[in-house]
C-alpha cells in the first residue's frame, strides 16, 4: 500500500462511541491500549505491517479488552469498519457472517493471521 496508514485518536473514538450510543467507558487506559496495538514497533520494526494486519490487530482488543461496561463487540465492529475506511476500504460481508465473525472473534475462536485474512477477503478499495 503506498499512501500512510491513518490511525484513530482517542477523540475519535470517544465521538464514534458516543455517536452509536455504545454505553459509557469503563477504562481509558484499556480502550488507549486497543487503540495503539496496530501501531507497535518492537527494536524499530513495525509489528503489523500492512492494513489489514493492523485492522486484525486492534478488533480483538476492542472487543476483549472490555474498556466499555457493555458494547465492546459493537464498539470492535464500527471501529474496524471506521478504520478501514479511513483508509480507503470498506467491508463488503453480509450481516449474518460478518455477526458469525465477530461472535468467534469474541470467543477467542479466530486467530490473528485468521482476522487479518478475513478482512481482506471481504474489504474492498472504496472508489476514489
Amino acid at each position: 500500500m503506498s499512501r500512510d496508514i491513518r490511525y484513530f485518536t482517542m477523540d475519535d473514538v470517544t465521538r464514534t462511541i458516543h455517536k452509536l450510543s455504545l454505553g459509557r467507558i469503563r477504562d481509558l487506559g484499556l480502550l488507549e491500549s486497543a487503540l495503539h496495538r496496530p501501531q507497535t514497533v518492537v527494536f524499530g520494526v513495525e509489528s503489523y505491517t500492512g492494513l489489514f494486519d493492523k485492522a486484525a490487530a486492534l478488533l480483538p482488543l476492542l472487543v476483549k479488552n472490555h474498556a466499555l461496561f457493555d458494547g465492546n463487540k459493537r464498539l470492535a465492529l464500527s471501529g474496524t469498519i471506521l478504520f478501514l475506511g479511513m483508509n480507503g476500504y470498506e467491508l463488503t460481508s453480509d450481516e449474518d457472517e460478518t455477526f458469525e465473525f465477530m461472535l468467534g472473534c469474541a470467543r477467542g475462536d479466530v486467530e490473528l493471521e485468521q482476522i487479518t485474512s478475513w478482512l481482506g477477503a471481504h474489504a474492498e478499495r472504496i472508489p476514489s
